[in-house]
This record gives C-alpha cells, structure tokens and sequence, in this order.
C-alpha cells in the first residue's frame, strides 16, 4: 500500500496521506513522492491546483521518529528539505485539509498553503523544543508574523496543541467543518479553483508572495543549519530516546 495516494482529476492534484497505522508519520520516501508530485503538477499546465490532505482522525504526527533519526532527514540536501522548498516555491494554489493532530511539520507546511480547511477535531502543535530542536519550515518567521508575537511564543516555545478555532482566530485556517467533510470542501474549492484562468491564478500568488519568499527561503535555511546543530546535542538525544523507551525525558541531568 502506498504512504501517498496522488491522483489528478478536473484540474486538481491530490496527495492523500496514507499511513494512517502511522499516524501519517512522515518518512523520507514519503517527503520524496510528495516534492516530485509538487514538481510535476508545477510543470503540468493541465492541473491549477494541489490539494494535501489526510484522514478524517489524523492529518499527520510529523516525522516518524525511526526514519527519522536513520536516515539523516537534517540534512539541507534531504527529502524533507526538497518537498519543504517545493511548497515555499510552488507557484499554483495549495489547498490542505486537515482532520485530527497535525504534528510539526504537520502544522508548519500549513502556513504555505494557500486556503486550509479545518475538521472540528483538529488539534495543531509545533513541539520541537520539546525535543532538543528548533521550529522549521520557517516557521519561527511566519507564525510571529500570522499569529503574533506572544502567542507564536506560546506555540513554539512550549509546544502545546491549539485546536482549529484557535487557528482559525489566528488566520491559520480558513473554516472549520465537520471531520467527514473537510476533504470534500478542499476538494470542492480546489476545483473552483481549477475552473478560474491559470496565468491569474499564478500571477496573483506570486504577487502575495513575492515580498517575503526570499526572506522565508533565508529563514528556512537558517533553521536548517540550527536544526542539524541541535539534533546531535544532548538534549535532542535524551528527548528522543525518552520518546523510543516510552518515558518523559529528563533535561534536568544535562
């Protein structure tokens, strides 16, 4: 079975997240499939829009922790980077529906979506500190300036979920519906938006864009360099392997 579903229909482009047994923990081959789909439908003049979604009960719980602490995803050259580039620079409309926790990254790509859909379950939660780490995709960026200073502090620094009228209050999501119908609604705005001329949809995003991109991209190279420098420090290690043996970890010792 495959981790990501991609289907194109009526000038949109579909990536289901579909490892629900993992909570759609994110793999590398996952952040892979998901940059090439980007890429493609950038090139395809056939598909207006891109569409990520989930399961009615999980969005996404961030990276899977095995793959993650294997297979090197802090490097600027990883997969993760490669789709986290992809969505800052994909010139077309990104529509995310987003049902149950939503899990670092599973939050941060949000605020390069351009229309978010919520389901009343949805439970949004940035917790790298908590792990040793550092915010990503920008984020330590876009949420001071989405949210506003203190509660973007609130968020990053202790790492606690906030639930979808939160979000929504904060901008973060356009509306919230019921979880069964969260993807329907993304799929039937993405298709309003596939029936409306491609040049004014790309000219207008890159004109709403075009003021902070080379910024956001500086920001998230910046984090990635931090990223990697805290992921091989004491307290990333401790946090992580806490979360392996099931136990909460002790800074206090470090």
């Amino acid at each position: 079975m495959q981790d990501v579903l991609i289907d194109s229909a009526d000038g949109v482009m579909t990536l289901t997240l579909n490892r629900i047994e993992k909570k759609n923990s994110f793999t590398q081959a996952m952040y892979g499939a998901c940059a090439d789909a980007l890429l493609q439908a950038a090139d395809d003049a056939s598909l207006h829009a891109v569409v990520i979604q989930g399961h009615a009960t999980i969005f996404s719980a961030g990276n899977d922790i095995g793959d993650f602490l294997t297979r090197g995803a802090s490097s600027q050259e990883s997969q993760v980077f490669r789709f986290l580039r992809g969505i800052v620079a994909f010139p077309k409309p990104l529509v995310a529906a987003v049902c149950g926790p939503a899990v670092g990254v599973g939050t941060t790509m949000l605020f390069h979506c351009d229309l978010v859909y919520a389901g009343d379950n949805a439970a949004f939660s940035m917790p790298f500190v908590n792990l040793g780490l550092c915010a990503e995709a920008a984020s330590s960026l876009l949420a001071p300036r989405l949210m506003g200073y203190h509660r973007a502090a609130e968020a990053l620094l202790l790492g606690e979920p906030f639930m979808a009228e939160t979000a929504m209050e904060m901008g973060l999501v356009n509306r919230i519906v019921p979880p069964s119908e969260a993807n329907q609604l993304a799929q039937a705005q993405a298709r309003k938006l596939a029936a409306k001329p491609l040049p004014s949809l790309i000219e207008t995003k890159r004109l709403m864009k075009k003021g902070q991109m080379a910024e956001v991209l500086a920001q998230m190279g910046e984090e990635g360099e931090s990223f990697g420098r805290l992921r091989q420090a004491p307290h990333a290690k401790e946090a992580f392997s806490a979360f392996l043996e099931k136990r909460k970890p002790d800074f206090a010792k470090l």
